[in-house]
């Protein structure tokens, strides 16, 4: 069988946060309609965003808008370890068009899984309590850190979704935090980043990223650490 051309979209993005519209989702669509295409969305913090009120569109509510009811061209893929804050359990669910589901079935089949992670698996999914505690206290985590400070040397913006930061270091190259700065962050303020560069390629160039996973106090010492070592450098 002939490989299906796809196009992958990630939304809340990581490190940034980024939101993708529904607009854009729609302008998505059409285009797979219009030149055959498949298109995979992960969606893995899509339950953790910053404004209640505004919660970030899916691929497949913007299928319902646009009157695609059997979800055609389109997969979406869920975790578990970000909404219920489980990493070790590597599991989720998938949805979408029912003949890609079909042709997914048969290759996941191969692969099983333990009884006790599919237990756990559906314990979660039904405890919508859990996601929303989850994204709660990721907000509080975001909006509590005080990492946006001009006087450090870099800038950042308050991100849409998922419990990340990707600052620009003005003046820092990633090569140089990869190589040196990283380490000494490590050394001297006991705290760590992650070079951009590793994580996105040439987009990233010039930002880290800042995990806010750590319970509050931790977060907002770790960013004052931080900030006061790009000071000092």
């Amino acid at each position: 069988m002939a490989p299906v051309p796809g196009v992958f979209l990630c939304s809340p993005g990581n490190p940034t946060g980024a939101v993708l519209p529904l607009e854009y989702l729609r302008r998505a669509l059409e285009l797979a309609d219009r030149f055959d295409f498949v298109i995979a969305a992960d969606e893995c913090y899509t339950e953790i965003y910053l404004d209640e009120r505004a919660p970030p569109p899916g691929l497949l509510q913007a299928c319902l808008a646009a009157g695609h009811d059997w979800f055609q061209r389109c997969v979406v893929f869920h975790s578990l370890s970000k909404r219920s804050s489980v990493p070790g359990l590597r599991s989720g669910f998938v949805a979408g068009d029912p003949l890609i589901m079909q042709r997914f079935l048969l290759y996941r089949t191969y692969h099983g899984a333990p009884w006790r992670c599919r237990h756990n698996s559906r314990v979660l999914l039904r405890g919508r309590k859990m996601g929303m505690r989850w994204r709660i206290v990721g907000c509080t985590r975001r909006s509590s850190t005080g990492v946006a400070d001009p006087g450090a040397g870099y800038s950042v913006e308050r991100p849409a979704g998922a419990f990340y930061l990707g600052p620009m270091l003005a003046g820092m190259m990633s090569g140089l935090l990869a190589s040196c700065s990283r380490g000494r962050i490590l050394r001297c303020c006991r705290g760590a980043i992650w070079p951009g560069l590793t994580l996105r390629g040439e987009p990233g160039y010039g930002r880290v990223r800042i995990s806010l996973v750590a319970p509050v106090a931790q977060c907002v010492e770790a960013a004052e650490r931080i900030r006061d070592f790009l000071r000092e450098e």
